[in-house]
C-alpha cells in the first residue's frame, strides 16, 4: 500500500467570469471552488519537519484566486478547473495528482450544489 498526502483547501468562494448565456457574460459569478492536491509522502513528518517537505496550504488558495487571470471569461467551468490544475502542476514536482469542485452557487434553487469535479493527475 502506498501513503498519500493530500492537501486540502475548501469552500472557497470566488468570483469568475463565466458561463455561455447571455446573462452570465458580462459579470462574474460566485463559484465555490474546493482542492485536493495529492503529494510525494516523505518517508517520516518529525516534529521538526521543515514546510519544503509538503506544500504550503496557501498555494493552493493562490491557484484558485490570485493565480486566475483577471479579465479572462471562462465559458465553462471545466476551463477553471484545469487552469487551476495546471497552475498546481507548473508550482510543485511534487504534486501528483489534483482534484477540483466547482459550485455555481448562483443557479441553486434550494440549497444543491450544481457543478463539476476534474480530476488530473500529472502526466
Amino acid at each position: 500500500m502506498t501513503d498519500t498526502l493530500l492537501l486540502e483547501v475548501n469552500d472557497l468562494d470566488v468570483d469568475v467570469l463565466t458561463g455561455i448565456y447571455s446573462e452570465e457574460t458580462h459579470l462574474p459569478q460566485p463559484l465555490r471552488i474546493s482542492i485536493a492536491a495529492e503529494m510525494k509522502v516523505q518517508e517520516r513528518y518529525q516534529a521538526d519537519t521543515p514546510l519544503d517537505h509538503s506544500k504550503n496550504y496557501m498555494d493552493l488558495k493562490h491557484a484558485a484566486t490570485e493565480a486566475l487571470p483577471e479579465g479572462v471569461h471562462f465559458k465553462l467551468i471545466e476551463a477553471v478547473a484545469d487552469h487551476i490544475i495546471e497552475t498546481l502542476f507548473l508550482q510543485d514536482k511534487n504534486v501528483l495528482r489534483v482534484t477540483v469542485k466547482i459550485v455555481k452557487l448562483l443557479i441553486s434553487e434550494k440549497g444543491e450544489q450544481i457543478g463539476i469535479t476534474l480530476s488530473r493527475g500529472r502526466r
